[in-house]
This record gives structure tokens, C-alpha cells and sequence, in this order.
């Protein structure tokens, strides 16, 4: 396992749509060994996810995982680590729930957007076993950040233009009120 340099907003490879991954290239040592790859990075980044192209890998599988105290999003709540491999989503009802977010590949900038409070995502994890789960509130706010990814779409996109702030900013005039929504979020939704 290794970590890799997070590609950023500007780079061609987050704009376009990573392809599909065949049953064979899952189960090759390659694949498999870029997984852990992006577990690792992700990890060391403090993400709550990473997306293939992140890392300049045109495949379509990201990674989830929220464990104990994340310093970049201390008010989400845990995610057991989640390899999707050619994921689908789709919304699970019509409520949706403002997030303000950031992304590793946005670095110091954060915004509001509006997200699906439920979404069924169906995919494969690493074992090419199939998947099909509803996820809501802040976690389905986070699988959506990552198939986004996928589809060359960042959250700068969808965000609000008039909310972005740096990260010294969103501290300073953001944070306490959206860890407040935060907290409504989850109690409303859970995981």
C-alpha cells in the first residue's frame, strides 16, 4: 500500500467520466492493489472518501470510510469502510438537506449544496460481490460526493457560489452554524 498525490481542481482528469471496471481488471493485483491504495490515501488525507480519478486513475471505484474523530469533519458519523466498484445511485425520496462540504481535491475551499437526505447506491465491493443499500442524512451526502466524482463532477458545481469560503473563513463564520445543522441531520436521518 502507498499513498498518492491527490489530484486537484484544474486537472482534466477530475472532469471526466471514469470508465467501468470489468470483472476481470477487479480481481486482477492491480486493481486491487490501487483499492488500497486509496484506502491508504484516503486515510492519510483525512477524507471521508476518495474517488479513483482523484489520483489520476480513470476506473470507476471509490472508497468510504468515517472512523472515531474525523479532524476534517468531526460531526459525521462513522462509515464502516466501503470499497464501490462501478457504482449506481439514485435518489430515495424528494427531501433533500444542505451539506456544506470541502474535497481533497479542492484544497482550503468549502460550500453549501443541496443533497438527497436518501439515496439507494447499488455496487460492487472489492470481491465483485453486489450491493444495494439505502444511505441517508450525512453519509448520503458523502456517496454522492464520490459517484459525483466519477462523473467529472465536483461540489464546487452544484455549490451555492455565494457560500464558498476558504477553510480560515469557514471556521471563522460558518462552522458553528452548519455543525449545528450537522447535528439536526443526524439526529433526523442517522447514517
Amino acid at each position: 500500500m502507498s499513498v498518492c498525490d491527490i489530484v486537484t481542481i484544474g486537472d482534466p482528469v477530475l472532469r471526466e467520466r471514469a470508465r467501468g471496471v470489468t470483472p476481470e481488471e477487479l480481481r486482477s493485483p492491480e486493481v486491487q492493489e490501487l483499492i488500497d491504495d486509496l484506502i491508504e490515501t484516503r486515510r492519510a488525507a483525512n477524507g471521508a472518501g476518495l474517488a479513483a480519478n482523484q489520483v489520476g486513475e480513470m476506473l470507476r471505484i471509490a472508497v468510504a470510510q468515517v472512523q472515531g474523530i474525523n479532524p476534517r469533519y468531526p460531526y459525521k458519523q462513522p462509515i464502516p469502510l466501503t470499497v464501490m466498484v462501478n457504482p449506481a445511485i439514485e435518489p430515495a425520496g424528494e427531501e433533500m438537506v444542505a451539506i456544506n462540504e470541502g474535497c481533497l481535491s479542492v484544497p482550503g475551499l468549502r460550500g453549501y449544496l443541496e443533497r438527497h437526505a436518501k439515496v439507494r447506491v447499488r455496487y460492487l465491493d472489492r470481491d465483485g460481490n453486489e450491493r444495494d443499500e439505502v444511505k441517508s442524512g450525512l453519509t448520503a451526502g458523502t456517496f454522492q460526493h464520490e459517484v459525483d466524482h466519477l462523473d467529472g463532477v465536483l461540489f464546487v458545481d452544484r455549490a451555492d457560489p455565494r457560500t464558498l469560503a476558504t477553510w480560515d473563513e469557514y471556521e471563522r463564520h460558518q462552522r458553528a452554524e452548519f455543525e449545528e445543522r450537522a447535528r439536526a441531520i443526524v439526529a433526523r436521518y442517522g447514517s
